[in-house]
């Protein structure tokens, strides 16, 4: 599958994000920004949301990264429609570039879009760039003190997924303590344990995101 690779267009963001939200809800699709650090597990995670929701919704997904194609070639792989976004160093997407992506997809054909955003736990954060939803990913060997450091991430989410948690045993991570934190930043928020290589915690996370993109679709 021939993977589509576009360049960051940077202007106001505020000025396109409700174009883009409104383009979506006329195509009925729902936009969801997967947000988290370089190496956090943001695509094998992706990949194996999508085994499972793929049979009930049409999926379609914008790669983010600095330079390169890797991730998107996965996702392609998958037989999924995948555009390639570098920034070409910015550490954020901004909705004109989404605005910019989205004529690159059959927007009648699709019912999700994911954008998997640039490895960063600070500027995407601060970035509508016209999504529904927001799914931040936290993986074990990153520390237990990244919800303390970095509050907007976690507190502009409507979702956190601990990655990796198979590797708990060999790190030194306090899950009650990441709970607390993101408790305190953001009450009620769900937060689900996952490991993608044993498929632990995903159906569950799968589940509520279906659950999510059903209601934005209603």
């Amino acid at each position: 599958m021939e993977i589509k690779v576009l360049h960051q267009v940077m202007a106001w963001n505020d000025d396109v994000s409700a174009e883009v939200r409104q383009t979506l809800r006329q195509h009925k699709v729902c936009l969801v920004n997967v947000m988290g650090s370089p190496g956090a597990g943001k695509t094998t995670l992706l990949t194996a949301l999508i085994e499972r929701l793929r049979q009930e919704f049409a999926i379609g997904v914008i790669e983010g990264d600095i330079t390169g194609q890797i991730d998107a070639e996965k996702i392609a792989a998958l037989g999924i429609p995948a555009v390639q976004l570098n920034t070409d160093g910015a550490c954020h997407i901004e909705a004109m570039s989404i605005q910019h992506i989205l004529p690159q997809f059959d927007l009648d054909a699709l019912d999700v879009l994911f954008v998997e955003n640039i490895g960063n736990l600070v500027c995407p954060a601060e970035f509508d760039i016209g999504e529904n939803f927001r799914l931040t990913v936290l993986s074990i060997p990153e520390g237990d003190d990244k919800v303390a450091k970095y509050p907007l991430m976690f507190t502009d989410t409507d979702c956190l997924a601990l990655t990796k948690c198979d590797t708990l045993p060999y790190f030194d991570f306090d899950l009650d303590r990441v709970a607390a934190d993101y408790r305190g930043v953001n009450p009620g928020a769900p937060l689900f344990e996952t490991a993608a290589r044993t498929s632990a915690g995903v159906d569950e996370l799968s589940a509520h995101l279906a659950g999510r993109i059903r209601a934005a679709l209603a």
